[in-house]
C-alpha cells in the first residue's frame, strides 16, 4: 500500500473495519454499486475501488463522478458491451503483473443485466482469482418491498424490443410458479404492459417498481388488468428505469395436486423426505414447504 492510499484511509476511519480484511493481490473484484442513492455503496467496495490499481467499467464518466463523490482518483479503462473481450485481454496482462483490478457496471453488479460476465469468464479461464463485492441489485430490491409471497423468483432481464418476440417470450414464462422479475427502459414500458395484458390473466398482480432508491422512487403493485390504467394516469410513471415484477402461476388444481401427490410417493421411495419434496417442488413447481408437510404424513412421521 503506498502512502497516498495510507493517508487517504486515515482520512476514512470509518474503513477502519474494512481495512483489516484481505484483499489479494493479482485479483479481479467485481464490485457492485449504487443503483441511485450513492450512500447506498459498502464499505468493503470503497476499500476495494481505493486499492484498485485500476477500475474497468461500463462507463468511464459515470464512474468516474462516482468516484469523484468519494474523493477516489483511479486509472480507468472502459469494459462494456461493444468491447468486454477486449478489454479482458488487457485486464488479464494487469492480473498476470500482480495488480488489483475493480469491475464495475454503471449501476448495480456487473454482469447481471449488465456487461462484465465475458471480462469474468476469461479472467476464470486464465485461471485467475475473482473475488466478489455483493452490494445494491435492482432485483433484489424490488422483490424485497414487493410484498409477493414466494421463495422462488425468475430472472428474465431485459425482454426482446420486437412485440411478436416479447409476447413469444412472455408465453412460454406464464405457467411458471416463480415470480418473474424482468427490467424495463421508460420508452417500452406502456409496450411492455401491454404485453403483459395480452399474455397473462388479468388478476395476475403486478409490482411496478420504478427509479429505486432515488428521489422520485415509486412502487406500485396492482392487477395485470389494472397497470395500463396507472401506467397512463401520469406521464412520470413512463419515466426512470424499472423492475417489472410478475406474480407466479397458481398451480393448486386438482389436476396439479394429484400428481404432485403420485411424483411425492415415486420419490420417496427412493429419498429421504426432505430430498423428495424439493425435488417435487422442481418438477411441479408447488410449494416445497406444502410438499415437506405432505410427505412427512405419508411416511407417518
Amino acid at each position: 500500500m503506498t502512502e497516498t492510499q495510507s493517508t487517504q484511509i486515515a482520512n476514512l476511519p470509518v474503513l477502519g473495519e474494512a481495512a483489516q480484511q484481505s484483499y489479494p493481490t493479482a485479483t479481479l473484484y467485481v464490485v457492485a454499486t449504487p443503483i441511485g442513492n450513492v450512500t447506498d455503496i459498502t464499505l468493503r467496495a470503497l476499500h476495494v475501488l481505493l486499492l484498485a490499481d485500476v477500475v474497468a467499467c461500463e462507463d468511464t464518466r459515470k464512474t468516474g463522478a462516482l468516484l469523484t463523490r468519494f474523493g477516489l482518483n483511479k486509472h480507468m479503462v472502459a469494459a462494456h458491451q461493444h468491447n468486454e473481450r477486449e478489454a479482458a485481454e488487457k485486464l488479464i496482462a494487469r492480473l498476470h503483473a500482480g495488480e488489483r483490478v475493480a469491475l464495475v457496471s454503471d449501476a448495480g453488479t456487473p454482469a447481471v443485466s449488465d456487461p462484465g460476465a465475458r471480462v469474468v469468464d476469461a479472467v476464470r479461464a486464465a485461471g485467475l482469482n475473482v473475488v466478489p463485492v455483493p452490494g445494491a441489485s435492482a432485483a433484489i430490491t424490488a422483490l424485497s418491498a414487493s410484498g409477493l409471497v414466494n421463495d422462488r423468483f425468475h430472472f428474465v432481464g431485459f425482454l426482446p424490443a420486437k412485440a411478436k418476440q416479447r409476447e413469444s417470450e412472455l408465453s412460454t414464462l406464464k405457467s411458471m410458479a416463480a415470480t418473474l422479475v424482468i427490467y424495463e427502459a421508460p420508452h417500452r414500458i406502456v409496450d411492455c404492459v401491454e404485453a403483459l395484458a395480452a399474455v397473462f390473466e388479468s388478476e395476475r398482480q403486478v409490482v411496478f417498481a420504478r427509479e429505486l432508491s432515488k428521489l422520485f422512487e415509486e412502487i406500485h403493485r396492482c392487477t395485470i388488468g389494472e397497470a395500463l390504467a396507472w401506467v397512463k394516469a401520469d406521464a412520470n410513471r413512463e419515466r426512470g428505469e424499472f423492475v417489472v415484477l410478475v406474480e407466479g402461476a397458481t398451480q393448486d388444481t386438482d389436476a396439479g395436486d394429484a400428481e404432485a401427490e403420485r411424483i411425492l410417493n415415486i420419490l420417496l421411495a427412493e429419498c429421504s423426505v426432505k430430498q423428495a419434496a424439493s425435488l417435487a417442488a422442481q418438477i411441479t413447481g408447488k410449494k416445497k414447504n406444502a410438499l415437506y408437510e405432505r410427505a412427512l404424513q405419508i411416511k407417518g412421521e
